[in-house]
């Protein structure tokens, strides 16, 4: 295996070349009081289209307002949303030919997104990705997403 290619392990595993060296992309489904859902984890250099598809199964309730950064910005998970009944609130990336309006009131929560990330990752485990299995870093951020949903309903 080449310095550029990377073992069919480390894709399983969740691990992928980035600027940083190995690394795992979290993708994370929040709802409207900021706690988590759903949490899947992709390669670093892997798109977050397919963690889009991860996170957006059909189990969950359906949410009324989809909120992603521009990472998530396609024309195929706008037409899913529309067809779920869900306002989907994307910024454009640059490249995009047909220019999309977002509303910049709503796109303001997703901080809500930022600030779970950041719960999680007070654990520094989450935060450098020790575990060298993806089950057990799935377990972890499992562990840690319901040590956040116990202190919210405990108070």
């Amino acid at each position: 295996m080449g310095a550029t290619g990377s073992s069919p392990w480390r894709r399983r595993q969740g691990f992928g070349r980035s600027r940083g060296g190995l690394t795992t992309k979290i993708h994370l489904r929040v709802n409207g009081a900021g706690l988590p859902m759903r949490s899947d984890i992709t390669p670093g250099q892997t798109s977050d289209y397919l963690g889009f598809d991860l996170v957006m199964d059909n189990n969950l309730p359906e949410p009324s307002v989809f909120l992603a950064d521009r990472g998530y910005d396609s024309d195929n998970v706008r037409k899913t949303m529309e067809s779920r009944d869900v306002v989907t609130v994307i910024p454009m990336r640059k490249s995009r030919k047909l220019r999309v309006a977002v509303d910049r009131r709503l796109y303001k929560l997703r901080n809500l997104v930022e600030r779970c990330f950041n719960k999680l990752k007070n654990a520094r485990r989450v935060a450098t990705r020790y575990d060298k299995t993806a089950e057990s870093f799935l377990g972890f951020i499992d562990i840690k997403s319901i040590r956040l949903w116990l202190r919210h309903l405990s108070t």
